[in-house]
């Protein structure tokens, strides 16, 4: 997965300017851009519809297929990583760029301040990393799944909604949380199927 943290960083290097502060010295507010493939319905179509077709991937070929189980890791690794970020945000409490350009705004009222690490980023990569982990030796073209947290990373800045260490720490938990599905040993959704379920619902078909 070494070849996914160099995209990561290369498109935060992208986003640097000589204002950067804050988190690891690379934060500052973009011009707030929220028209076209930016707008923000887009992005909530990638939320919910990542997660509608993992879900639904997983039930519809159960766990007894090299697809299935990648599809149930995928479902695990969000649920997982979206858990993960919400803590996150209660914990660090970060203000978001476009309430205040202060990127070191930490521990914060809890009402609107919750900017670090990125839900969605963290979400959109929690589910594409088990399929890049699982397909991207033998089909080096899942590789342009890495192209939808960097999509999502771009689009939350130009939002205003989150820094660019934000973004960082969502695509790290994310590829986490996915690693970590990707054991099978750690699959507890899949181990705990009822068999009707674990053999997918094309089965009835």
């Amino acid at each position: 997965m070494t070849r996914y943290f160099l995209i990561a960083m290369t498109f935060l290097s992208s986003c640097l300017s000589a204002q950067a502060d804050g988190l690891l010295g690379i934060d500052h507010r973009l011009n707030f851009d929220n028209a076209g493939i930016w707008s923000r319905s887009n992005q909530k179509t990638l939320e919910v519809g990542s997660a509608i077709v993992v879900l639904g991937g997983a039930l519809w070929e159960g766990n007894d297929t090299r697809l299935g189980k990648t599809f149930w890791k995928s479902t695990e690794s969000m649920l997982m990583g979206d858990a993960l970020a919400q803590a996150g945000k209660l914990v660090f409490r970060r203000q978001r760029p476009i309430d205040g350009n202060d990127a070191g705004a930490w521990f914060q009222s809890s009402t609107h301040n919750k900017s670090f690490p990125s839900g969605e980023v963290t979400h959109i990569t929690a589910i594409v990393t088990p399929f890049i982990a699982e397909y991207g030796h033998d089909h080096p073209a899942i590789w342009a799944l890495a192209a939808l947290p960097l999509y999502d990373g771009m689009a939350r800045m130009k939002s205003q909604a989150h820094w660019q260490s934000d973004v960082l720490a969502g695509m790290a938990i994310g590829i986490g949380t996915g690693l970590y599905a990707g054991n099978e040993s750690h699959n507890w959704l899949m181990h705990a199927l009822p068999g009707g379920m674990s053999i997918g619902y094309k089965k009835s078909f």
